[in-house]
């Protein structure tokens, strides 16, 4: 059965595909239940009637099909009554019965085009004047044809022109008329169906384009989210490298401070040289998967709370003017705490720097007995806000450096039209160093 499939030519796979496309639009669940959903209060046409006729407005596309059948009912009977002749059972077929299919495509769209071709031939050889499509019944059968494919698929409304004019051509070959109306139909109906095709691809194209944006946008905050962690994990590689390089340089000083150490000290000093040595090796590493080819270590140590007034001088020879103010018995913390307090004062300044032009700012610092308080306040900007050309990484990055010692931080616009943003990074006592530590 597969070889058989695989030497089939190009042509009979399109026709298949097609025979197959036809059955799935127009016969499968043809008759199923697909009611005809409101329209959403953030269409064009919803934002264009007064506020308290928003809520009611969504029903407008069934409010329009319902005119639609009304004036299908009127055109049959204004047709009628222009000719005497025509009998009750006429005038139940022209000028009620081409309403029910446009009224139909509200609940059952596919079925609706079913009982307008089925309706068709029974209005043509009742009614006698117009073949095959009676005036009403020509209006009510384009409105279904509309309908219908604006709420299914372009490949549905293919489908349903050449089956309208398939029915056409056969009834004209049936029987001999004056006039026919199977040429208008085709031409009223393709330009119809033409413009409902491309208004809903080019639908379908916004909605798309809208998925993409928010994927896009998702993708460039993980990646943004990711690049402040990189950045991170580098600067602390310095402070955690040195914390083992420590370790491993004492324990191998260790034994010659003690006179005829015991061997089994001796080779505990050695154990814990070695693992120190070989975990700053596997930290060097992890750390070159993340760095980019670019990157180029930091010859200075990285900076602490100790160099916060360099970078006051710094800002202020740019423009900024920036107070600084210390609460609480200043002492030093542990180097990862000092960096990641450093860098937050630092971007809410270059932050400042760049969205508030002309402003001043105020840093204001506490020693607290379970941790250090943070808070970066600026005024409004006084001269024009050039757009920025930064990524906008600034306060994700402090977010991410204050969540990784488990800190709590809020940055939001301050009343008087600045910025403010607060941060509090826990210390535990334990982790305080000790003045043996420090000396």
């Amino acid at each position: 059965m597969t070889e058989t499939t695989k030497t089939r030519s190009p042509e009979f796979r399109l026709a298949a595909g097609a025979i197959g496309g036809l059955r799935q639009d127009l016969f499968h669940d043809a008759f199923a239940y697909r009611p005809l959903a409101p329209m959403r209060a953030g269409r064009a046409l919803t934002r264009l009637v007064p506020e308290r006729m928003r809520a009611r407005a969504g029903w407008a596309p069934h409010a329009l099909v319902g005119l639609a059948a009304l004036i299908t009912v009127l055109v049959g009977l204004t047709v009628a009554d222009g000719s005497g002749a025509w009998s009750g059972i006429e005038i139940i077929v022209i000028g009620l019965l081409p309403a029910i299919p446009v009224v139909m495509t509200l609940v059952r769209p596919v079925g609706a085009f079913w009982m307008s071709m089925g309706l068709t031939p029974v209005a043509a050889v009742i009614g006698g004047n117009d073949w095959p499509w009676a005036p009403s019944m020509f209006l009510a059968h384009l409105v279904v044809l509309v309908v219908v494919a604006a709420r299914t698929r372009p490949r549905t409304a293919a489908w349903m022109w050449v089956l309208t004019v398939l029915l056409g051509t056969v009834m004209e070959s049936i029987g001999w008329h004056y006039s026919t109306t199977t040429a208008p139909m085709a031409v009223t109906s393709a330009f119809a169906l033409l413009v409902v095709t491309v208004v809903q691809t080019r639908r379908e194209a916004e909605r798309e384009v809208t998925v993409q944006r928010t994927v896009t946008a998702v993708e460039r905050d993980r990646r943004t989210l990711l690049e402040e962690r990189t950045t991170i994990a580098r600067e602390l590689h310095d402070v955690v490298a040195h914390h083992m390089s420590v370790v491993a340089i004492q324990a191998e000083a260790a034994p010659y401070r003690v006179e005829n150490p015991p061997p089994e000290l001796e080779q505990a000093f050695v154990t814990i040289r070695e693992n120190a040595v070989a975990a700053l090796t596997e930290l060097r590493r992890v750390l070159g998967v993340v760095r980019a080819e670019d990157y180029r270590a930091p010859d200075a140590p990285q900076p602490t709370l100790a160099a916060l007034d360099g970078l006051l001088a710094n800002v202020a020879d740019a423009g900024l003017v920036a107070e600084k103010t210390i609460t609480g018995a200043v002492r030093e913390l542990p180097q990862g705490v000092e960096l990641s307090a450093y860098r937050i004062i630092q971007e809410a300044l270059s932050n400042t720097l760049r969205h508030a032009p002309g402003a001043t700012a105020k840093v204001e610092i506490g020693y607290v007995l379970g941790g250090l308080g943070l808070r970066v306040v600026n005024g409004p900007p006084t001269g024009p806000v050039k757009p920025s050309q930064g990524a906008g990484h600034g306060i994700t990055g402090m977010r991410e450096r204050v969540a990784m010692l488990n800190g709590e931080m809020t940055a939001e616009p301050a009343a008087d039209g600045g910025y403010e943003i607060t941060a509090f990074i826990p210390v535990p006592l334990a982790q305080e160093p000790t003045q043996s530590e420090t000396s």
